[in-house]
C-alpha cells in the first residue's frame, strides 16, 4: 500500500495543479468510466463553506476524493470517488470517517443505489 496524505482545502486554498487533479479524477470516473451525463463542474466547488478533501500519494496523485458542501441546516457529502489504481483499500470509507470526525454536523448525501450498503455502514440511511 502506498502511503497517503489527507488534504483538506477550501476552493480559495486550492492551487491550479490540485484543482486540475481533482477535476480530472471526477471526470475520469463519473463521466467517462460510469457514463453519468451531468455537469461535473456544477458551480458548487467554489461556494463559501465548500471543503475539498482527498488522499494523495507522495507525487501528489489524488487517490480518493470527496466534496463537503454547506447546505445551511445540513452539510452534504458528494463526489465521493476513488482512482482505479487505488481501489480496494477502503480509501473512500477512510475519507468519510475523517470528514465526519472533523465536521460533526447533520450530514446528508445522495448516492448511486448500488452503494447503499457502503453508506449504511457509515451511518447513512436511504
Amino acid at each position: 500500500m502506498v502511503p497517503l496524505t489527507l488534504v483538506e482545502r477550501s476552493f480559495d486554498q486550492l492551487d491550479a495543479a490540485s484543482l486540475l487533479a481533482v477535476l480530472r479524477l471526477r471526470i475520469d470516473v463519473f463521466v467517462v468510466e460510469q457514463a453519468c451525463a451531468y455537469p461535473e463542474v456544477d458551480g458548487r466547488d467554489d461556494e463559501p463553506g465548500t471543503r475539498h478533501v482527498w488522499l494523495a500519494d507522495d507525487d501528489g496523485r489524488v487517490a480518493s476524493y470527496l466534496r463537503l458542501l454547506d447546505d445551511g441546516d445540513v452539510q452534504r457529502i458528494g463526489r465521493v470517488v476513488t482512482a482505479a489504481w487505488a481501489r480496494g483499500q477502503g480509501l473512500a470509507g477512510r475519507l468519510l470517517v475523517e470528514v465526519l470526525r472533523r465536521h460533526p454536523r447533520e450530514t446528508v448525501l445522495d448516492a448511486q443505489s448500488h452503494l447503499t450498503g457502503f453508506y449504511a455502514a457509515h451511518g447513512f440511511a436511504p
